[in-house]
């Protein structure tokens, strides 16, 4: 199929059912217990400081690897693979010493899903597979200090950011995913800058992929490290018109829920959610099961709260399994129609009176 064939093909699957999405990446790549070495491969083996750790650089050095894990999560019922891009930013790469190759990293981990992908779908031609171009918060701020004695120092600006989810996004694009995912996110400044840079670069390419947003409860607060509720999180983000708007990260499923059970109230678009497995434990590890999981994604279904679920970290092709299963049937959430208003958002919401 073409871009536009499984562009409507997307839209159609999301509109019949609960989309299934993968699981965590870092968690698999992990299982391989790469040392410095495997990460560098040949092409890197005299780079000047250490890469182990650097799990987009599989892309380039480990390629089988990370086609193995989108086949695994394929295989266990997965709709949508996110790609292995989710630092693959000159400022996240700025680590390692490697901003020069993020847009290669973005290329190469879109061409990689994208392989996948057709050959699942030419193995299910009554169920198609789809790519998601993960464009990753980065490891700085646009909002917050990270110097506690100085409250004004900003180590990010929004135009730097800007330019680099505009270098990813392209990549993506060219590599050949059909959907972009602004994900993890944090500061909801640095995910406008997302937004403004993936305009630019429809702009730019003559093409428009839909969006999905996800953002990151960091506590039983339920707000952002930036501050925001989930509703005032939404209203600063309503204007990009996203394909989906969701919650994804730091916590588990059953932490997770209310905070989806009120974006899923005030948002206009559909909903996704790809909860933790649970919070780490002692050894870092996580302890939900993909039964314990399953109960979860089930009652979200039947609640009607979502329509694209998945996992992130410390969730495995066995908890996507299990989520396919649990969901299939299910109907997805309606979208709700609401009244023009003006709707505003600070730390809080604000809604005009009629």
């Amino acid at each position: 199929m073409n871009r536009q064939e499984r562009l409507a093909a997307l839209k159609g699957a999301v509109n019949r059912r609960i989309l299934v999405l993968d699981g965590a990446f870092g968690t698999m790549i992990q299982g391989y217990a790469l040392d410095e070495a495997g990460y560098r491969g040949d092409r890197f083996a005299d780079w000047p400081s250490d890469v182990k750790g650097n799990n987009d650089l599989i892309n380039i050095t480990q390629p089988q690897i990370v086609t193995a894990i989108h086949d695994a999560y394929f295989e266990a019922g997965a709709d949508i693979v996110g790609t292995n891009t989710f630092s693959s930013t000159q400022i996240a790469q700025a680590d390692y010493g490697m901003e020069e190759i993020a847009a290669e990293l973005n290329l190469e981990g879109a061409r990689l899903a994208r392989q996948a992908a057709d050959t699942w779908t030419a193995k299910t031609p009554d169920k198609p597979r789809f790519v998601a171009g993960s464009l990753g918060p980065t490891n700085r701020t646009a909002s917050i200090s990270p110097d506690v004695s100085d409250p004004g120092f900003r180590n990010t600006s929004f135009d730097e950011l800007r330019d680099a989810y505009a270098e990813a996004a392209r990549a993506l694009i060219e590599g050949g995913v059909d959907i972009l995912v602004v994900e993890t996110i944090f500061d909801t400044l640095n995910a406008k800058a997302a937004v403004a840079a993936i305009e630019d670069v429809f702009e730019a390419l003559g093409v428009r992929l839909p969006v999905m947003i996800s953002g990151t409860i960091t506590d039983a607060s339920g707000r952002t490290l930036s501050g925001q509720t989930v509703e005032a999180f939404w209203y600063s983000l309503r204007h990009g018109e996203p394909f989906s708007v969701g919650l994804n990260c730091a916590l588990g499923p059953d932490l997770m829920r209310p905070f989806l059970a009120d974006l899923s109230r005030v948002a206009d678009t559909l909903i996704s959610a790809y909860p933790n497995a649970g919070l780490p434990n002692d050894m870092g590890g996580y302890d939900e099961t993909p039964e314990s999981m399953a109960e979860d994604w089930r009652e979200w279904a039947a609640a009607g709260l979502v329509n694209i679920v998945g996992g992130c970290c410390g969730t495995t092709p066995e908890h996507i399994a299990a989520l396919a299963k649990c969901v299939e049937g299910l109907p997805p959430r309606q979208v709700p129609k609401f009244d023009p208003r003006l709707r505003l958002s600070g730390l809080e919401p604000f809604t005009a009176a009629a």
